[in-house]
């Protein structure tokens, strides 16, 4: 079964994250379909990309499976690079790209999340960096992602917070642009509809000046966080994180 799905209709491509029983947790072989579907879909004709996730949850970050893998440098080296390219392509994707959110959208889903030029909710949805509960530092861009959205200091907190915010919250913050009572693929499928009847070409002129300065500045962000991981891998606080989140139990940090 694949893990990322595609589909389009009516100009507006479709992209599913397709692991719905383990709610769209990420690992190796969902980020090498999803690189493989959005190259796809960025030399389509569509003009709207809508990104979602199947099931109760847009994405609940990356699979903990995968981390106990990361000892391997080129395993490693491949999963963030993999990452890297995901995450420019769809920041400097030439069309507006919708994230549509239902459930949870934590760590590496969240970073994929805010990579869309609109962020829309269903009302019940919690957005969260999480990060730091297995020892980590964000990644997939997070850093530059959520200081774009809410400025430096904003975004400190919230990813040392540690915990999910609902869209209500999400949405003062700034993490969120639309929050819908609808089914969130409904509001996402209308929202993009009413795109498609505006002058698109000049809004993508608009997005390519301002993505285009910051695409390199996006790339140092990128290239930092893998260092960041490679180092934080082996600290005593990210393997008691991962094995407290395997055993189902709140993590005893040591700040080591």
């Amino acid at each position: 079964m694949s893990t990322v799905l595609v589909e389009s209709q009516n100009n507006i491509s479709y992209i599913y994250l397709n692991r719905a029983e383990r709610y769209n947790a990420i690992n190796k072989e969902m980020l090498e379909e999803l690189l493989r579907v959005v190259e796809t879909v960025e030399k389509n004709e569509d003009s709207i990309v809508i990104l979602a996730g199947k099931g109760k949850a847009f994405s609940a970050g990356g699979d903990v499976g995968m981390m106990k893998d990361f000892a391997d440098s080129a395993f490693f080296d491949g999963i963030m690079k993999t990452i890297e390219r995901i995450v420019l392509k769809l920041y400097m994707m030439p069309k507006i790209v919708i994230s549509a959110l239902q459930g949870s959208a934590a760590g590496l889903g969240l970073s994929l999340a805010l990579t869309a030029d609109y962020v829309i909710a269903q009302r019940e949805s919690k957005l969260g960096v999480l990060f730091m509960g297995i020892g980590l530092a964000p990644d997939g861009g997070g850093h530059f992602l959520l200081k774009e959205r809410l400025g430096i200091h904003q975004a400190k907190q919230f990813i040392w917070g540690m915990k999910q915010v609902d869209a209500s919250q999400a949405k003062e913050m700034g993490l969120v642009d639309i929050i819908t009572d609808k089914q969130v693929m409904e509001e996402a499928t209308e929202v993009g509809n009413k795109l498609l009847a505006t002058p698109l070409t000049a809004a993508l002129k608009t997005k390519e000046m301002y993505h285009s300065t910051q695409k390199e500045t996006l790339r140092y962000y990128l290239e930092e966080e893998a260092k960041t991981q490679w180092k934080l891998r082996n600290t005593d606080d990210h393997q008691e994180g991962v094995q407290a989140f395997l055993e189902k139990r709140k993590p005893k940090f040591i700040g080591k």
